[in-house]
């Protein structure tokens, strides 16, 4: 489908907790519905993975899932998601990811026989397409053990999956070095779009089969990745706060395969798609710092359905094991944003309002996750007809909001970043209306060695 309208047209609409197409899952927790649930994502600690191994990767997945639901429970949490994202060597085995996923649905079982707690597992694979150079994305092994790790994890019950897909990635990451915004979209919004058309077509019509919820995509190599490299001062803020909302026209193909929701927590491009599609978003912030650190720790959580911490080890803390330590700050931020919505929606915008205000002003990256800000880019995104168009619509808008905020001092942007808005708005504007014409030009000047370029439907 294509999305022409946008769910949510008003910016006080657009706030945690609540969405306008709500997802009632299978344990009977619905999302969207009026409580904002808390989701764990964990993994192992450093270690090999390998047949030697994988007994104690094993009875790490064990501890986790009864450590965090047996804490989930004594908080009396309404519900609980997990979420498991596989490491290579798993999605390249999918026995191994298949094997995971039984230890995590068992012990679920066991905390709802034990203490009536619901939950919900999400399965995330990893995409292993990038392992190889240059990345075969639509045929060879690693495209078929990805697709049987999600017919495998599916037929056994996992409630919804989802994956950080990487298709466009190739070009991408030189774009963001040399800081090309038209490099950007070609690889986000032309590489990246065709590639997720073909990628979700395949995981909707697994899903179908077995009754999982398609719950989305993530940009996270594009946008958290332009994220953590201006965190690290190797690239401008404002080059990366514009990045951010293109992602979400890449994002988005996944919903119009049939994904609905609760998006990626990692795709900080979430507001806008929930804005576009209506469907519940999940998102990660403050509890993040574990995996990333971020300018948008207390803004990202404005708008969430489901709030994540990002991927943790299963390793101790003086409290516990990590994970259970996470559930609980998890349970609590959960706690604080349910008992504002109980108190009517004037009190969940002003918790929502305060959260945004806190991080909006201080870095152009939060500055573009504003309620109003979600609604402009996806006014601009279905507003054009096409990826490429919208992600050039959503550049020019990125560009002016940050221009006009700046000159009013609502946000802070260095000095010597403020010349890359001019170029930025010069790159942009020099872009061709037809997208034809847009991919020759280029195609002459990206390192076609780097991928594939039949599995985008680009003539080398």
């Amino acid at each position: 489908m294509k999305y022409t309208t946008l769910a949510i047209g008003n910016p006080d609409d657009l706030v945690f907790g609540v969405a306008p197409k709500p997802l009632k899952t299978k344990s009977g927790m619905v999302i969207g519905g009026g409580t904002v649930y808390p989701e764990l994502n964990f993994t192992v600690p450093p270690m090999t993975l390998d047949e030697a191994s994988f007994p104690k990767v094993r009875e790490h997945y064990r501890m986790i899932v009864q450590g965090a639901l047996k804490r989930a429970a004594e908080l009396d949490a309404p519900g609980v998601q997990l979420e498991c994202e596989t490491l290579p060597p798993m999605t390249q085995n999918p026995v191994w990811s298949e094997a995971i996923a039984r230890i995590l649905l068992e012990g679920m079982a066991e905390a709802k026989a034990k203490w009536g707690l619901k939950s919900v597992l999400r399965f995330t694979p990893n995409d292993n397409r990038e392992m190889v150079r240059p990345p075969r994305m639509h045929s060879g092994k690693d495209w078929e053990a990805m697709l049987e790790t999600f017919e495998r994890v599916c037929a056994l019950g996992v409630d919804m999956v989802s994956i950080e897909s990487t298709g466009g990635k190739e070009i991408h990451d030189d774009a963001l070095t040399y800081c090309n915004i038209k490099q950007s979209i070609f690889a986000t919004c032309i590489m990246g779009a065709r590639d997720m058309k073909f990628l979700w077509e395949h995981i909707v019509g697994i899903t179908n089969k077995h009754g999982v919820i398609p719950a989305g995509d993530s940009s996270c190599g594009f946008g958290n990745t332009a994220m953590v490299l201006a965190e690290q001062k190797l690239i401008p803020r404002v080059f990366a706060a514009v990045v951010r909302p293109i992602t979400a026209v890449r994002a988005l193909v996944a919903h119009e395969c049939g994904a609905v929701g609760p998006g990626k927590d990692c795709a900080y491009e979430n507001p806008i798609l929930k804005a576009i599609t209506g469907y519940p978003m999940a998102m990660e912030g403050k509890t993040a710092a574990c995996a990333h650190f971020s300018p948008v720790g207390n803004i990202a959580a404005a708008t969430c359905d489901v709030w994540s911490n990002e991927s943790v080890q299963n390793i101790k803390l003086l409290g516990g094991m990590a994970p259970t330590c996470y559930m609980e700050q998890l349970i609590y931020d959960c706690r604080l944003m349910n008992q504002a919505r109980a108190g009517g929606k004037e009190d969940a915008l002003r918790l929502r309002n305060w959260l945004v205000a806190s991080d909006a002003a201080l870095d152009p990256q939060a500055f573009v996750l504003t309620p109003e800000n979600a609604v402009a880019f996806g006014k601009a995104i279905v507003e054009s007809k096409t990826p490429y168009l919208a992600g050039r619509a959503v550049g020019r808008t990125a560009v002016k909001l940050l221009r006009a905020a700046s000159e009013k001092r609502k946000i802070k942007i260095a000095d010597n970043e403020a010349a890359y808005l001019d170029a930025l708005e010069s790159d942009l504007d020099s872009m061709p209306d037809d997208e034809a014409a847009f991919i020759a030009e280029m195609m002459d000047e990206v390192d076609t060695a780097k991928f594939v370029a039949a599995d985008y439907g680009l003539s080398s």
